[in-house]
């Protein structure tokens, strides 16, 4: 029989509508900032509301997209924060909904666990748990097709929720899931001192966390024992608390995401398509035959040209009568030139949150302009007045980063902003900081662009 365990937090934790969700988490997928040359193991992802801790959870999932088709089976480990088990409690289900559908569970793995005395059968503990559906629609969205296995954690001793892991642990079809948030309810300065430290022995591959320091203590220490035993290799990829996005900063709540391998991953290589005329022309037409295909409500033509086979990250700007229309584009490499055109151009058009969606009417005097971005390199600075000293008006499209803020301006932005200090002041403004700041964890990294421009209709 199939039995369905329904999404319990759509509509709170993250939105009830399918397009809404899929349009934000893959946005918050494309803020990825690497692809790594190994598949992880594992990851370790907070589990608040989108809101929140979604932009640490999207930089985890973002880079899995290489692997998307490897990946076909998930065990989610998370915490229960509303029914007390003793040991680890199962779903009584066949399939996990989401607003984007249903994910059928791995049910010969099921069938394994429940053979142990620790492991119960509950309805009731997975019925309103929060902690394992908000991993569900990035994992939708980021994988092709995939059977989860997901065990709520209670208290239960490390190395024995360690030997079910082992259990499970499979080949490289197996990607482990734990979910965790850090500090609660700590005012800022607190909960960031608190989670350094946490992050720290995360690092050290701790295996006594305290639920104080992560709710999701219990699978988190044993799965670090595990990494242990197994000699894996750990990564942070993103942090912050809640008062980072928006959240009261008197009570925070902090976020950490981490990335496990069973080798360490090499350094990705990312080398641009070779830049010319023809690669120009194809991004271009792309782009607008996307944009026309969406407003005529018919179907995209097939691509088969060979330049837009490789992989690439694109931005799409669009103008009209000189004024900005619509801007947004991909900072990281993760598909095809033809599939990230395609994907930034529409959402240039319809979803860029500062405008309107794109009608007909305007569309026939749009302009479109296509930027093929190379590989990033990252800045080592003093201070401010060394970071703009090392910057290159004209030339570089910059990345800010500090905690949950991020934000790009592409090299174009120079004839607008030529002064360095007037750049990086609107960089950190876009980012959602203020002008002046200058955080400790302030990162920048600057990338090249080649670029081409439709004639002006």
């Amino acid at each position: 029989m199939t039995a369905i365990r329904p999404p319990a937090v759509a509509g709170s934790f993250y939105p009830a509508d399918a397009i809404q969700l899929r349009n934000e988490v893959d946005a918050l997928l494309d803020a990825a900032p690497a692809v790594w040359s190994t598949p992880p193991k594992a990851l370790i992802v907070p589990h608040a509301g989108y809101r929140y801790s979604g932009a640490t959870a999207g930089r985890a999932y973002g880079g899995l997209r290489p692997w998307a088709k490897q990946i076909r089976r998930v065990v989610l480990l998370g915490p229960l924060h509303r029914v007390f088990v003793r040991g680890l409690a199962l779903p009584a289900a066949s399939h996990f909904a989401t607003p984007l559908g249903t994910i059928a569970l791995d049910q010969a793995g099921l069938a394994a666990l429940q053979r142990a005395p620790w492991v119960v059968d509950s309805a009731l503990a997975h019925q309103q748990e929060h902690a394992l559906e908000v991993h569900l629609p990035f994992l939708q969205r980021v994988l092709d097709h995939f059977e989860l296995l997901p065990i709520g954690v209670g208290e239960i001793a490390p190395d024995t929720l360690a030997e079910v892991i082992e259990t499970c642990w499979g080949g490289p079809e197996t990607l482990f899931v734990i979910s965790t948030d850090l500090s609660h309810y700590l005012p800022a300065p607190a909960a960031e001192a608190q989670d350094a430290r946490t992050r720290t022995r995360i690092l050290n591959l701790a295996t006594d966390i305290q639920p104080a320091e992560a709710c999701g203590a219990y699978p988190l220490n044993a799965f670090l024992h595990t990494a242990r035993q197994r000699d894996l290799h750990i990564e942070a990829i993103h942090h912050c608390h809640s008062g980072d996005t928006g959240g009261n900063m008197a009570r925070v709540v902090g976020y950490a995401a981490f990335a496990l391998f069973e080798a360490a991953p090499a350094p990705a290589q990312t080398k641009p398509p070779a830049a010319d005329n023809a690669l120009g022309i194809a991004l271009l037409q792309r782009a607008r035959q996307a944009i026309s295909a969406q407003l005529q409500g018919a179907a995209l033509p097939t691509v088969d040209l060979p330049e837009l086979a490789q992989i690439g990250a694109t931005f799409v700007t669009l103008t009209r009568h000189g004024q900005l229309r619509g801007c947004i584009g991909s900072l990281v490499p993760h598909r095809t030139l033809a599939d990230d055109i395609t994907h930034n151009a529409l959402a240039a058009a319809f979803r860029d949150p500062r405008f309107a969606p794109m009608n007909a009417a305007e569309w026939a005097d749009t302009q479109v302009e296509v930027s093929l971005l190379g590989p990033g390199e990252p800045l080592t600075f003093r201070d401010e007045a060394d970071a703009r000293a090392q910057l290159r008006p004209g030339i570089d499209g910059v990345i800010l980063s500090s905690g949950c803020h991020r934000a790009t301006f592409l090299p174009q932005v120079w004839a607008q902003l030529p002064d360095p200090a007037d750049f990086l002041a609107h960089l950190k403004q876009k980012a959602g900081l203020a002008r002046d700041a200058w955080p400790a964890d302030l990162t920048l990294a600057r990338y090249p662009v080649e670029k081409w421009r439709e004639k002006r209709r």
